[in-house]
Parts: C-alpha cells; sequence; structure tokens
C-alpha cells in the first residue's frame, strides 16, 4: 500500500477499507510512515470524520500494535471506568474500592494531568510510599487480595496511541472524535477489563464543552466497545463547576478519604454512587450489595487501605501541606450564582498541582478549597477559596486566572448542568 493513496481516500471522503486502515496504523507504529504524512492523515480524519466501520477498525488496529491483558485468573467478574478529565474530578479513588467492596474487580489504568485537568496517579502519588508503576503480575497480585488496582500503563498497551497521541498534541487534531475515541477505547479494551463505564464530562472545565459534542463523543465510544464485544455504558456528567471543594493532589486524596468514611460532599458522593452502580450492573451484579451501603459500612474504607497498602503505599500518613495559603474573600454579599470550573482548574495548575509538560513535576502540596458553591448564600468578607502553593510568587498568577470565574448576585438561581446529564448505552 501507498501512503499518499490512503491519505486521498479519506481527504476526497471515499473512506478507508479496513486493509488501508490496518496497513496505516502497522506501518506508522513501525515508522515505515513519515511524521508528515499520518498528520496529513490526521487532519484529514479531523476534517472529515469516520464511519463507525472506521472508527471500530481504526481502533481494533491500534489495539493490535500491542500487548493485551488477561483477568480471567480472578474469581470475580472485573469492571473499569474512564473519565474524559475535569476540575476536582477524584472519582477513581473512591469508587474502584466502592466497586471492589461490592464484589467485582478493578483494574485501573490511570493517568496524570496536563493543563488545567488532574491526574489520578499524581493525587495518589501524593500519599507516602505509594507506587504506581506496576508489572501485570504485580497488578494481579493486588487485584487478587484486594479487588482493585490504580497504575499507570505498561509501554505495551496500545502503542500506536502512545505515539499517534503525541503527534495529534502538536498538529491541531486532537479534537477530532474518532481519534479521541478510538485513542481511549483502544487502552481500555487492550486492558482486558469485561465491562466499561464512560464519564464523559461536559462544560467549560472539561475538554467537551457543550452537550451535543459530548454525546457524539459517548456515543462513538460506546459504539467501539459494542464492535469489541465489551459492555460499555457512558454517562454525560456536569464539568461546568468544580467537582467537590477540593482541587489538586493531596487536598483530593483528604477528600476522597472523607467520602469512603460515609462523608463528604453530596455531589462526589452521588456521582460515586452512580458510577458504581453502572459499573455493578455492567459486569451482572446489579443484584448484590449497593455502593451507597459500602461507603456507611466501612468496607470501602477497608479496600481503599489494603490497596494503598499493596502498592507501597501508607495509609495513616500525613498528607503533604503546602507552605503558604492565600484567601479569596466574597466582595459582597448575596448568593454565589457561578463558580467556573476552568478558571478554578487553571488556578490550581498555576498554583503548582498542574503541569505544563508531561515531564513537568507537581507539588502535591498544592491546590484550592472551595468554601462555598454554587447556589449557596455568602455574606461580604466570608473566604470563598482557599489557595495553597508552596511559593507565595505563584499566588498573582493563579488570581489572575480567577479574575472574572465567580459571580454573586443579590438572589438568583445558578444555571447549571445537572450533575448527570444523560445516560447512553
Amino acid at each position: 500500500m501507498d501512503a499518499i493513496d490512503v491519505i486521498r481516500a479519506k481527504r476526497d471522503r471515499t473512506g478507508l477499507t479496513g486493509e488501508q486502515i490496518d496497513w496505516a496504523v502497522d506501518a506508522y507504529t513501525r515508522g515505515a510512515i513519515a511524521e508528515e504524512q499520518m498528520a496529513a492523515l490526521a487532519m484529514a480524519i479531523l476534517l472529515n470524520g469516520m464511519t463507525r466501520t472506521e472508527v471500530s477498525r481504526w481502533t481494533d488496529a491500534m489495539i493490535r500494535s500491542g500487548e493485551r491483558m488477561d483477568w480471567s485468573a480472578l474469581d470475580r467478574p472485573t469492571t473499569d471506568k474512564h473519565s474524559t478529565g475535569g476540575v476536582g474530578d477524584k472519582i477513581t479513588l473512591p469508587l474502584a474500592p466502592v466497586v471492589a467492596a461490592c464484589g467485582a474487580a478493578v483494574p485501573q489504568l490511570s493517568g496524570r494531568g496536563l493543563g488545567h485537568t488532574g491526574g489520578t496517579l499524581d493525587k495518589l502519588e501524593s500519599i507516602p510510599g505509594w507506587r504506581a508503576s506496576l508489572s501485570t503480575g504485580e497488578m494481579l497480585d493486588v487485584l487478587t487480595g484486594t479487588g482493585a488496582v490504580v497504575c499507570a500503563a505498561g509501554g505495551g498497551l496500545a502503542p500506536a496511541d502512545r505515539k499517534l497521541y503525541a503527534l495529534r498534541d502538536v498538529t491541531g487534531t486532537v479534537e477530532s472524535i474518532p481519534l479521541i475515541a478510538s485513542s481511549i477505547m483502544s487502552k481500555k479494551i487492550a486492558e482486558g477489563t469485561g465491562a466499561l463505564v464512560l464519564d464523559v464530562k461536559v462544560g467549560s472545565g472539561a475538554f467537551m464543552k457543550t452537550v451535543a459534542d459530548a454525546r457524539e463523543l459517548a456515543e462513538t465510544m460506546v459504539g467501539i466497545g459494542t464492535d469489541h464485544g465489551l459492555r460499555t455504558v457512558a454517562l454525560l456528567t456536569a464539568m461546568d463547576r468544580p467537582l467537590g471543594r477540593a482541587v489538586g493532589n493531596a487536598v483530593e486524596v483528604a477528600e476522597s478519604v472523607e467520602v469512603l468514611a460515609g462523608a463528604g460532599p453530596s455531589d462526589v458522593v452521588e456521582l460515586t454512587v452512580a458510577l458504581a452502580r453502572e459499573m455493578l450492573a455492567a459486569a451482572g451484579l446489579a443484584d448484590g450489595k449497593d455502593p451507597a451501603d459500602a461507603l456507611q459500612d466501612g468496607s470501602a474504607m477497608d479496600v481503599w487501605r489494603r490497596m494503598i497498602s499493596a502498592q507501597g503505599g501508607d495509609p495513616d500518613a500525613a498528607l503533604p501541606v503546602a507552605n503558604e495559603a492565600h484567601e479569596v474573600t466574597a466582595p459582597s454579599s448575596g448568593v454565589l450564582t457561578r463558580l467556573d470550573a476552568y478558571g478554578v482548574g487553571v488556578a490550581a495548575w498555576r498554583l503548582g498541582a498542574g503541569r505544563a509538560r508531561k515531564e513537568d513535576p507537581v507539588s502535591f502540596g498544592a491546590g484550592i478549597i472551595c468554601h462555598a458553591k454554587p447556589g449557596d448564600t455568602v455574606t461580604e468578607g466570608q473566604p470563598l477559596l482557599t489557595l495553597h502553593a508552596d511559593e507565595p510568587s505563584r499566588f498573582d498568577r493563579a488570581l489572575e486566572s480567577l479574575d472574572g470565574a465567580f459571580e454573586i448576585t443579590e438572589s438568583g438561581t445558578p444555571d447549571l448542568h445537572p450533575l448527570i446529564i444523560d445516560r447512553i448505552a
């Protein structure tokens, strides 16, 4: 085959055959297709889209570029969750132990934060001793002993996606829904889970800003999962305001532990329980223990402690605390009608909680505590946000990103998405 013929086919909207897709993905992974040629093909896909048949075949080719994990040795069904990312999205931390406490196994491969969106591995690495990198054998040991594992994906999982992701990042093709969907699903299918629940975020703090775009992405991913025999369901959930009250790394771990102790912010609890119920139903365990009960009776907390310990962490250790703090107070009294997720996320990033490049370090103690959420009544001078950073010089830039990120009116109702917007199966 010839790369130019493949590019022309997608450019001219004649569609790609299965053979062309298989060849293109394999040849690019091997270095037989030049970067500029794959960049042209990615742009053609961005502009002209892909049919369901094309995107499923593209995903399959990326899966076959590497290894596929197998959890058949476990004595319980496997189920997993993937979030498209947001601000304060610590749901994986309480979710994996809750689902394991209800009888499923959760092999969760997670990532790191980039820009204003946080990363699960960065949060967990704020726990002293906790280790993100595990071999497949170590993952199986942790799953067997605790029912849940959260760790980094190995280099052998969908290497075609890793290479293509880096190219998309520098060629203006990140926004392509077929390429986003196949990137996510190739890794999740190769992960070997038996069922998958997708948490597709919608709003200013999410990658998908509108419900229509989020629904298109969710439907594309559910279609890919179905075509590959993976039981897949998606929830569209709100990310127009931060999730919970903590945004950062250690501060989000602390809030997750509150949820596991039967307390914590109501939105974090609600979404954790909703996603857990979907995961258990997809795994065939809908009639078993309810996740809300696992949060209240201590069984989810027991799994959390075993899971953290099994990966070298100390669940009783003190979490990192930033050296400096700065309070943002309410400029007037009234109702907080808006707290923009993107503005808060960028502020946390500038405080040191996130990174601009994948190789940048993060500050585990940096972050933001939201003392009020949209709909709350506030009084002039009361704390709205507490910013945490290791260096006071970071506060000015963080405060710039919060300029205009919140609104207080004498009266009114916030114009917000419901926490759970829709369900797609």
